[in-house]
């Protein structure tokens, strides 16, 4: 066998071995029960590393480091950085871990929607006979779900009264269907007789997409005049866990809520939003 075909064999075997171990991280990952959203970022940076540096040793996984840092926020960083430390347990080269970047927790919220603007944003809608994108956004409020949960609410749960979320480490979290929000909503599901399944669905009968439901809000934010860069699923989520601390005050009750894994990251609630600093600022600053 010439030496190009040695070559050129030991590059396909190479590239199947690679192949394979990221095939057998992604069931490595389902084992766990990572969510499906989780397992994309992970098996992204996994592959990510091994086009740029073939060979995992903790001399390379440090050259990834520096290389997501010069390219990414701090937060894609560690998120990349979380996602190769996983890929290095699963090969049993846990030794080989590398220190996650230090983010400077900030003392403020940036873009949350005001109270004042989601009860207009909900006037607007009833007006304009959009039903679907009224509850769409209440229930995000009123209920602090992330986006990819929201679009796994079903009938039933409205009717229970509370949706059961199962996470990665096989805890439940239970999201909560405030009474009133419970009641409008089972009328308004009567009226478009959806009694059981999904109940936020597209014109083709099928659940509405996370890009589905950013994108109408962006187009929302047009047609009512309204910034940008408040109007995002999250958003709703901040709102729904402002109005909860001010109005309970019990911190660690609002993070089981949310599904925080530290009572440290719901924090940042106790703190006012950027826009509320300043208005409290120019009113009370005159010297």
């Amino acid at each position: 066998m010439t030496k190009e075909k040695t070559s050129t064999k030991a590059k396909v075997e190479e590239k199947s071995a690679e192949e394979n171990s990221i095939d057998g991280f992604r069931n490595y990952l389902e084992f766990n029960n990572m969510s499906e959203n989780t397992i994309h970022v992970y098996i992204f940076a996994a592959k990510q590393f091994i086009q740029y540096y073939h060979v995992i040793n903790h001399d390379n996984l440090l050259l990834y480091k520096c290389f997501l840092m010069e390219h990414y926020k701090p937060q894609t960083v560690n998120l990349r950085i979380r996602a190769l430390n996983c890929y290095t347990e699963f090969l049993k080269l846990s030794s080989s871990k590398v220190l996650m970047v230090r983010v400077q927790q900030k003392t403020f919220l940036e873009n949350v929607i005001s109270q004042a603007d989601y009860e207009y944003l909900k006037k607007c809608l009833i007006r304009s006979g959009n039903m679907l994108y009224y509850y769409v956004i209440r229930f995000m409020a009123a209920t602090g779900v992330r986006v990819s949960e929201l679009v796994q609410i079903k009938a039933e749960h409205v009717a229970r009264g509370y949706m059961d979320i199962y996470s990665k480490d096989n805890k439940i979290r239970r999201i909560y269907i405030p009474k009133s929000l419970r009641i409008d909503a089972l009328i308004w599901l009567r009226q478009i007789d959806r009694v059981n399944g999904y109940i936020f669905l597209n014109r083709y009968g099928e659940p509405i997409t996370p890009a589905g439901i950013r994108g109408q809000l962006k187009k929302f934010t047009t047609l009512y005049d309204l910034d940008p860069k408040v109007v995002y699923p999250h958003s709703f989520r901040h709102r729904f866990a402002k109005n909860f601390i001010e109005k309970c005050g019990d911190i660690s009750m609002l993070s089981d809520i949310l599904g925080h894994e530290s009572i440290e990251t719901t924090r940042i609630y106790l703190h006012r939003s950027s826009t509320e600093q300043k208005q409290i600022v120019n009113q009370i600053v005159n010297w």
